[in-house]
């Protein structure tokens, strides 16, 4: 399988990755038997590249990661920001967790949250080392308001955490994990940052990381791992975009994308997950398959062969698409 580097690190990837927020039991029921048959099939596929994170499942993605890769060659990523504290919260739902484990989260991204995060990571995930190290879910989406503050202790002491553990060798990258473009922009003025796990804002729906972020990533050496290509599930068939249900008119942009892959016999799907490695900043992308079989299918969309004449008119609706949004924006 084809790989990529990491920002300037010489640390290099698989194209492909596997997002571990379903091993957490994030919106899916997924025991811990079929959470090691999924890791398990993602190695034998030839991936070697796995990301995971507290969050996901307070601690139960990184519990079942641990377990599977140790020994095994591979790359992982793991995120701070988020420490565990015992007891449970009272409906994890709310949280779109099902059958977490016995904790809650309590943020910090200043130096001390960020060391002793990094070291309860470790711990659970029974590993000797964290390759990639991200600054989880910093930023106005998630915080709103709340935000100045955590993104000051960032600044402050976080990110002197961050850069220490690379310098030491700890680590062989940092970054930050996040939905949005703009805390990636306002992060590139703290630090040197080697490569930001983008989720959603760089699909066949969406481009907007193409307007500001990409360029300075560029300039700064920084490269992109892209989360959440299929937007949720509105790319791959289902009706989920955002972690929500789709609203009518991104049903209806996955319609019309979906015509333009079938003229050509292409399945969207594979073309959504092909379509941010056109772009030589993004040094892989990672899909959260909820099953072996899911993984299957996501390693013959990505082995898909897609000619230039769908990526040609693929890009040109998406041309038109954001040409005529602009256009409505400025007519008012």
């Amino acid at each position: 399988m084809e790989k990529r580097q990491v920002g300037r690190t010489g640390l290099m990837i698989e194209t492909l990755g596997l997002g571990g927020a379903p091993l957490g039991g994030n919106f899916v029921d997924l025991e811990y038997g079929q959470a090691v048959e999924l890791i398990q099939a993602a190695l034998d596929a030839g991936i070697g590249y796995f990301d995971t994170a507290p969050w996901y499942g307070f601690g139960r993605s990184e519990r079942v990661m641990g377990d599977t890769l140790r020994g095994n060659g591979h790359v992982l990523s793991d995120k701070v920001g988020r420490l565990l504290k015992p007891g449970a919260v009272s409906n994890p739902m709310d949280f779109g967790m099902v059958d977490p484990l016995p904790f809650n989260v309590v943020y910090d991204y200043s130096y001390d949250g960020i060391m002793r995060a990094f070291e309860d990571n470790l711990q659970r995930l029974g590993l000797e080392r964290i390759d990639i190290l991200l600054v989880h879910d910093i930023g106005a989406f998630q915080h709103g308001e709340e935000n100045e503050r955590h993104f000051r202790d960032l600044a402050h002491s976080g990110y002197r955490a961050m850069d220490e553990l690379r310098k030491t060798g700890q680590v062989k990258a940092i970054g930050l994990g996040v939905n949005e473009n703009q805390v990636c922009i306002d992060a590139l003025g703290i630090g040197e940052w080697d490569v930001f796990l983008l989720a959603g804002r760089y699909t066949l729906l969406e481009q907007t990381a193409l307007d500001t972020l990409f360029p300075a990533c560029r300039k700064a050496g920084t490269t992109i791992i892209c989360g959440g290509p299929f937007n949720s599930g509105i790319l791959a068939g289902r009706d989920m975009w955002n972690y929500a249900r789709a609203p009518d008119e991104v049903i209806n942009r996955a319609r019309a994308l979906s015509a333009v892959a079938d003229e050509f016999s292409v399945p969207l799907a594979a073309a959504a997950l092909q379509f941010p490695l056109g772009n030589d900043i993004v040094t892989s992308v990672i899909p959260g398959p909820r099953d072996k079989t899911e993984l299957q299918q996501i390693v013959d969309w990505f082995s898909t062969p897609i000619s230039r004449n769908v990526s040609t008119t693929l890009r040109q609706w998406l041309l038109d698409f954001r040409l005529g949004f602009l256009r409505l924006v400025l007519v008012g």
